[in-house]
């Protein structure tokens, strides 16, 4: 199949093939697709800069795209649950990665990243997508938005990254609401259902790591033991490496083979 094919067959219609101008509308008018910034923070300003700084030097393989959750693979503590070193060592550091994880960030807010430079004058082999759990947060998007929010972002890594295969984590769980509850299932089965056998993509669905006997396993997270404590939503260490080790036979087949 043609690369236009393979486009056509993920997103449903033809893309065009000119890069998209900044903050063009997306295929799907609702707020979770279209390129929202954040400049007006300064810590994520200064992360974007240093973001673009690091991808100019080049050696990149992996991108990890994301929010807080992947982000958190810099931390070294201060709680041992908070300590992903070991899990970045073992997965990603060898495999040349680069942290592209934005506390906060929604689907848009990616979307923005991706149309202002975080993947420009690089070719590497996979991105790990790991978004959507900010949709269902303060801005409340509802998993349809949400939806058309992930197919934005691959819209954009199909167009801007022709030759990077592309890893689609499930939504995790979380302790928020019933609403978000039936969100993140409704995300994760229509994401399932649209890209599980996609051309170049892989769904890998890491809900189990956060059970324990099918039942959400309130260790698995590290807001629990904060002072005060916060709503169950970050994965613990621990959790991490039950997600990598999920995912790594997949990784393993796409970046420690020749192309």
């Amino acid at each position: 199949m043609n690369r236009l094919g393979r486009r056509t067959l993920l997103l449903g219609a033809p893309l065009l093939l000119a890069a998209a101008p900044v903050n063009q509308v997306r295929p799907a008018l609702v707020p979770a697709a279209q390129p929202l910034s954040r400049m007006d923070l300064p810590w994520w300003r200064a992360r974007h800069q240093a973001v673009l700084e690091r991808l100019r030097q080049g050696s990149v393989d992996l991108l990890l795209l994301g929010d807080s959750i992947t982000q958190d693979l810099e931390r070294r503590g201060p709680l041992p649950q908070q300590d992903f070193r070991p899990v970045w060592n073992q997965f990603y550091a060898p495999r040349r990665a680069v942290n592209l994880g934005f506390k906060g960030d929604t689907t848009a807010h990616i979307l923005w990243r991706l149309c202002n430079g975080e993947v420009a004058g690089i070719k590497p082999k996979v991105v790990q997508l790991l978004a959507g759990a900010n949709n269902f947060g303060r801005v409340h998007w509802h998993a349809d938005d949400t939806f058309a929010g992930f197919e934005a972002i691959l819209h954009e890594l199909l167009h801007r990254l022709p030759d990077t295969k592309v890893i689609i984590l499930s939504v995790p769980p979380s302790r928020r609401s019933v609403w978000v509850d039936v969100q993140t299932r409704e995300i994760n089965d229509r994401l399932a259902y649209r890209f599980a056998s996609a051309t170049g993509m892989r769904f890998i669905d890491v809900t189990a790591a956060f059970l324990k006997e099918g039942v959400l396993n309130p260790d698995a997270f590290y807001d629990g033991a904060l002072e005060p404590p916060d709503p169950l939503l970050h994965p613990s260490a621990p959790t991490w490496q039950r997600m990598a080790t999920m995912v790594e036979p997949t990784l393993a087949a796409w970046m420690d083979r020749p192309r």
